[in-house]
């Protein structure tokens, strides 16, 4: 394989290494643990969730990740598993999903392989996206299905992943806190995530999954291609005729127009609590929608003038309640077309708000915050020169949804953030 720029910056990352032939590969150790779990639990003895968890402290120990798992990590697995998983669901896991899983893994050096080979014209490779960075990565759905089975066994190093401000990935800590305070939403959160493991063991999908760093650039140069992060009187002084508005009181954001931008009250973490205790609109997306997670492998933190825009993310869950109330209600068959990329029609653009803003949401500093923030959000940069005819034909189009009951703990004006959104609604979206 040959060395790249994207590779480089992501290996670290990954728990991959690279031989002497220059290809990834697993260490040796990794490759038996993972070829006995394929071939069932009568030749591994991979059959409950105690000798899970110590199947994935072995392959940890293969792998010299340093970092302890979350102290509980393996009474929770035992716990779901061995107990409140049923037992003819228990057996089935073990039996079929956990082998089909280890023969994912084993697959993923040379997914990554095709991945770089595919993407190499284009410059959609995985690798971190960081700050101030713009770009994509865009991922086939079996390759995220292979590094969210990492997360399961808890593979990924995670040493150096809080000095690139980059979020939870390993599932150590979902199971964890399902011990350490046991409540019906967290074990309804992992029954998404099994859900999700059992139906691509049963049909692995064949699309693709992009993943957009969007910025607006705090420089300000007249000869740049792209839009820059708008000063005060960009606003104040704009004479844009502003586009319909419509409310709907009732339904889920997931649920509405087909095509439109969904908005994420999104942690500046991508994910927020998804992996630990958390349970409002950006967590249950995330579970139900679990391909988000794989943006949390290399996408840090998001500064101000940033937001980040995921499209093609299959639903495989339905469910109902929210917060403590939240359950999983059985598997959702997302029937969304598809576009050229082979990504489904679902676009989601995560925009962190100020958390708990109080009375200073209103000052000047903080309303161009939170304005260019939705903008950037909503804003495609690389219809910049359509953009500008739109500026000065005075003309605005837009179709994007936000969903005020599962704002999660932003705990901000409602009205003010609907003008947020009125106003920096001048995107198209085909």
């Amino acid at each position: 394989m040959e060395d790249s720029a994207e590779l480089e910056s992501i290996l670290p990352y990954l728990p991959l290494v690279i031989g002497s032939s220059r290809r990834l590969l697993w260490p040796s150790k990794v490759v038996e643990a993972l070829e006995a779990m394929s071939r069932g639990p009568d030749h591994s003895r991979v059959n409950c969730g105690e000798v899970l968890s110590i199947a994935i402290s072995d392959m940890r120990a293969s792998l010299s990740l340093a970092d302890p798992l979350a102290l509980s990590a393996p009474l929770g697995y035992a716990l779901f598993f061995d107990e409140l998983m049923s037992g003819a669901d228990s057996r089935k896991w073990f039996a079929e999903d956990i082998p089909k899983l280890a023969n994912l893994l084993l697959r993923l050096p040379s997914l990554l392989e095709v991945h770089y080979q595919n993407s190499r014209a284009y410059g959609y490779g995985l690798r971190i996206l960081g700050p101030q960075q713009p770009g994509m990565v865009l991922l086939s759905q079996e390759l995220i299905g292979a590094l969210l089975a990492c997360s399961l066994f808890c593979l990924f190093p995670i040493s150096n992943r809080g000095l690139k401000h980059l979020p939870t990935i390993n599932f150590d800590q979902l199971f964890a806190s399902l011990y350490d305070s046991y409540s019906e939403s967290q074990e309804n959160k992992v029954r998404c995530i099994i859900c999700y493991f059992q139906r691509i063991c049963l049909q692995m999908p064949t699309g693709s999954v992009s993943f957009e760093r969007k910025l607006l650039s705090l420089e300000h140069h007249p000869w740049q291609s792209f839009l820059s992060y708008p000063y005060a009187d960009f606003w104040t002084k704009s004479t844009i005729r502003l586009c319909p508005f419509q409310v709907h009181s009732s339904g889920l954001i997931e649920d509405h127009a087909i095509e439109a931008l969904e908005v994420d009250f999104a942690n500046k973490y991508l994910g927020g609590g998804a992996l630990h205790r958390g349970c409002v609109q950006e967590e249950i997306r995330f579970m139900i929608n679990p391909e988000l997670i794989a943006g949390m492998l290399f996408l840090p933190s998001m500064a101000d003038n940033e937001a980040i825009e995921i499209v093609g993310a299959e639903r495989f869950s339905d469910y109902t309640g929210y917060a403590s109330s939240f359950r999983f209600s059985g598997d959702y068959v997302d029937k969304r077309s598809v576009d050229f990329l082979g990504r489904r029609k679902t676009r989601i653009v995560a925009i962190d708000a100020l958390c708990s803003p109080r009375m200073k949401q209103y000052k000047p500093k903080y309303l161009l915050r939170e304005t260019n923030k939705a903008f950037c959000g909503f804003l495609d940069q690389s219809k910049y020169s359509q953009y500008k005819r739109l500026f000065k034909m005075n003309s605005v189009l837009v179709s994007l949804i936000k969903d005020n009951k599962h704002d999660g703990d932003i705990s901000g004006d409602e009205i003010l953030a609907g003008l947020f959104y009125h106003l920096t609604s001048i995107v198209f979206i085909p």
